[in-house]
């Protein structure tokens, strides 16, 4: 049975393009980064760590004018959470939003700033 599963899950890799979820990869860091509103959601994040879905879209419309519904900034958030710029952690029945900068630490690293003149 495990080894029909194993050929079940490959066939529909290979047939749909898409892996299953327990091995989805990572959502680019640069996608990611590429929505406004996403922009918008982890500037908020700086400002005050540790929101809920409720405060984010709280702050968007107060602060910034973007009325969209909280389904749309769920899934902006669960977008960042893939791309590991937003850590989830809950209590009880909650689920707060914590802002991680370790990827952009390893673009930052990647390609450094470097002063005008030098190589």
């Amino acid at each position: 049975m495990v080894a029909s599963v194993r050929v079940w899950t490959s066939d529909l890799a290979r047939l749909t393009g898409k892996q299953p979820l327990a091995y989805r990869r990572r959502v680019d860091v640069f996608k990611a980064l590429a929505d406004s509103t996403r922009r918008t959601i982890l500037d908020e994040l700086v400002d005050r760590d540790g929101q809920t879905l409720f405060e984010v879209c709280n702050r968007l419309i107060t602060k910034h004018g973007i009325d969209s519904s909280r389904q749309a900034i769920s899934q902006h958030l669960d977008v960042l959470e893939e791309a590991g710029l937003v850590m989830v952690r809950r209590q009880g029945r909650y689920k707060f939003h914590d802002l991680n900068t370790a990827p952009l630490s390893e673009i930052a690293e990647r390609w450094p700033i470097r002063e005008r003149g030098d190589p």
